[in-house]
């Protein structure tokens, strides 16, 4: 029994980061005329540190590790 257990803990807890993940399609890119292959994401919410890139997170589709930081901030321009 507790090795049941166990193999269903343990699939649900895999599972539990892919079902927050959606499929976006390729696309063309006008602006840098290239195509985008499509790829997994995580769903937009506004938290940028659960996103596959993010700097402590590993994209469970490539195995890669995540390398942006979440704290980075977008310069601005026109002084505002």
């Amino acid at each position: 029994m507790k090795k049941f257990l166990f193999i269903v803990f343990t699939v649900l807890l895999i599972s539990a980061p892919l079902a927050q993940a959606k499929y976006q399609r390729g696309y063309y890119k006008p602006s840098t005329r290239s195509f985008v292959s499509g790829h997994y994401k995580t769903k937009s919410d506004g938290i940028k540190s659960n996103n596959y890139s993010t700097k402590g997170n590993r994209n469970p589709y490539t195995g890669k590790k995540g390398y942006a930081s979440p704290y980075k901030t977008k310069p601005v321009f026109g002084g505002k």
